[in-house]
């Protein structure tokens, strides 16, 4: 599979987004969950994004990360090829809601924890989930800095930030922030001028939802008839040309699509071979 970078590192232009697995009311049996991750890894992705919130109860806090943990450990292939991304910053209430904590103090717990629901010495790549008004975005950021410095993870970065937000971060990690998760798809475009900070700055953008989200990524093609026209014409899926689509956005892009299935994985892997004509992105918009 052809590959991209994040601060130096090449993984898979296309990455795994593993949260689907561990949403209530549409999580597989772990079983199905493992074959997944199986066949990503078998298809040649090499970046698993998870989090410490991405659990179907508030009691089961690192629920997906210990799926992906237990995945990788059955996994017959070279582990050490593989960068596992995690967040931290976001919590889940007891109403199985979720709630903000970007204190200093909470990221450095958080982190501990994944630590051990990974089973790792040092996590690739750690994640400001979201942030936090009640906390000044310095110190959440300053939290990140001192993680890296103490050799805890090997990467640092931010998700759901804004311009502003993206420069801040760059400046207290001292040039070390290697990537940014936010929202981009079709139906969600907003983020057009992260993407641009990001290119400026060579630091990774990885978006989530890249197909719309849980809900309508199966209807991606009848919501923006462009895609199904060209997929028609290529003989793939509406969701194949969504990824080529946001490839071809920039080199700095990598999508991270959700999945619960082998099948649809694979069709999503399939995106980073299938390059988009300039007058195909133009129908595209």
């Amino acid at each position: 599979m052809k590959t991209r970078l994040i601060a130096g590192l090449p993984v898979s232009a296309i990455g795994l987004g593993a949260m689907p697995m561990s949403v209530a009311g549409h999580m597989p049996d772990e079983t199905q969950s493992i074959r997944t991750i199986h066949a990503a890894l078998d298809a040649g992705i090499t970046l698993i994004d998870t989090a410490d919130a991405y659990t179907p109860t508030a009691g089961e806090v690192g629920h997906n990360e210990r799926l992906v943990a237990r995945a990788l450990a059955l996994w017959t292939g070279d582990r050490d090829t593989v960068l596992v991304a995690t967040k931290g910053g976001h919590t889940r209430t007891e109403d199985d809601g979720w709630g903000l904590d970007g204190s200093r103090d909470h990221l450095r717990r958080a982190c501990e924890r994944s630590l051990k629901a990974l089973g790792v010495e040092a996590i690739g790549l750690y994640q400001h989930h979201r942030p936090d008004p009640a906390v000044p975005y310095e110190e959440s950021i300053g939290a990140l800095a001192e993680l890296l410095d103490e050799g805890k993870i090997r990467l640092a970065g931010i998700s759901n930030a804004d311009p502003a937000q993206i420069r801040l971060a760059h400046d207290i990690l001292g040039g070390r922030l290697a990537g940014v998760q936010n929202e981009y798809s079709p139906r969600f475009r907003s983020s057009e001028p992260e993407i641009d900070v990001c290119e400026e700055l060579g630091v990774a953008f990885l978006p989530w939802s890249p197909l719309g989200g849980i809900r309508s990524a199966a209807g991606l093609g009848d919501e923006h008839a462009a895609f199904n026209e060209v997929a028609a014409e290529r003989g793939v899926s509406p969701q194949r040309v969504c990824l080529a689509w946001e490839l071809a956005r920039s080199p700095v892009v990598i999508p991270i699509p959700g999945s619960s299935r082998p099948e649809s994985v694979l069709d999503s892997a399939a995106a980073a071979d299938l390059i988009l004509t300039s007058e195909e992105l133009a129908r595209l918009g």
